[in-house]
Order: C-alpha cells, then structure tokens, then sequence
C-alpha cells in the first residue's frame, strides 16, 4: 500500500510539471540606507552537488532611477551569485554545495536624483533544480536523441531525484526515530536513579531517626 501511494505521488509530481509557472513579483525602490530593510528573498531546498538555474526577468532599464541588486546564497554562509544593477533577463547557475535551504534575494535601489512616480520593478522568478535545470535540448541534439527518448530521458532522472529525496527523508526519519529511542532510554533510567537514590534516601532517614532515638532513650 505504501509503494503504490508512493508510485500515485511520483506521477501526481510528473503531471503537475507542465502546469507550473515562474514567480512574478513586484518590489519597491527605496534610498540606498533603507534598501537593506525591504529585501525581499524568496527560499527554496537543495541536495548537495544538485544543478540550480536562477532566471530573473526585470522591466526597466539602466539608468532609469533603480538599481535592482540580486544576492543567492544558502545557510550555510556559500554565496553563489551577486549580480549587480539587474536589467532584462538573467540566468544564473551553480552547482550546490551542500544540503541546504537557499535565498534568492532582491534589493531595489532608489537612485534617481528627481521624484519617479511609484519606483518599483516587475520581477519574474524561475527557479530549476536538477534535471529540470539541465539544457534537454542541447542534450538532445548532442546525443542524437529522439524526443520521446529525451522525455522519456527527463523523467527519469526526475523519478530517481524523487526517489533519493524519499530515501533522505526515510534517513532523517529514522535518525530522529533513533534520537528518540536513545533519549527515552536515558530519561527511564535516570527516572530509575532518581527512585533509588529517594528509596536509599529514606533507608538512611529511617535508620538514623532509628539509632537517635535509641541514644535518647526514646525507644
């Protein structure tokens, strides 16, 4: 039963692809010290020595009172690109260097020298990871390739990256499932300590009172 939920997954993801679409967005321009405030970044996941290609469409021009700055980077402190005064279209690749969430973020600078009314851009964000970042044409005509064969080609790789990503989280599952066990074992026998250093306690309290009595004639 989990195999096939997994195999109805694997092609609810395949038909889903030709429906997707880039991120369209629009950012305000703001004076250079204030810019910093209103970046706005858009995060995403990628496995280690995976294929990223960032395409960044931008209205406007050079020189029109914006300067649209780009910065990619992950959490681990990797930059990977940061390209300056963006205009028109843009793509940026680069090859991850470690499993990690990453930032593309965008920065607009107000630098006209007059009033422009409303200073912003339209930006369309397209990001592709993996076999969906690679140049199928270029792999098609270099091979020879049919193109049902370059599909058929491009869903595969797509299946084995879904496929290694369910075998990353099964990892991570079991790992937390193992923290757990490990955990649960320590909390039971610290409880076990606690009851017998209290149960060793007590003896002691009772023997004492016991022998302080008898010094005292009490019993």
């Amino acid at each position: 039963m989990e195999r096939m939920f997994r195999w109805f997954s694997y092609l609810l993801f395949l038909i889903s692809l030709p429906f997707a679409s880039a991120l369209k967005f629009d950012i305000q321009a703001h004076p250079g010290h204030e810019s910093a405030k209103y970046e706005r970044c858009i995060r995403n996941f990628v496995a280690k020595d995976q294929l990223v290609v960032v395409t960044v469409i931008t209205n406007g021009h050079r020189g029109d009172g914006q300067t649209l700055n780009i910065h990619i980077r992950d959490a681990m402190g990797n930059d990977y690109h940061r390209p300056k005064d963006v205009a028109g279209e843009g793509r940026y690749a680069f090859t991850s260097h470690a499993d990690s969430a990453f930032d593309v973020c965008f920065e607009n600078i107000l630098t006209a020298t007059r009033d422009v009314m409303n200073p912003t851009r339209h930006i369309e964000l397209d990001i592709d990871i993996g076999a969906d970042a690679k140049d199928w044409s270029a792999i098609q005509a270099g091979e020879k390739l049919k193109p049902a064969e370059t599909e058929l080609r491009r869903i595969e790789e797509l299946v084995g990256e879904i496929v290694n990503e369910m075998d990353y989280l099964r990892g991570r599952e079991q790992k937390l499932r193992d923290t757990n066990e490990s955990t649960n074992e320590r909390v039971k026998w610290f409880a076990f300590g606690t009851m017998g250093m209290l149960v060793g306690l007590g003896a002691w309290q009772v023997v004492y009172l016991r022998a302080y009595f008898r010094s005292k004639h009490l019993i």
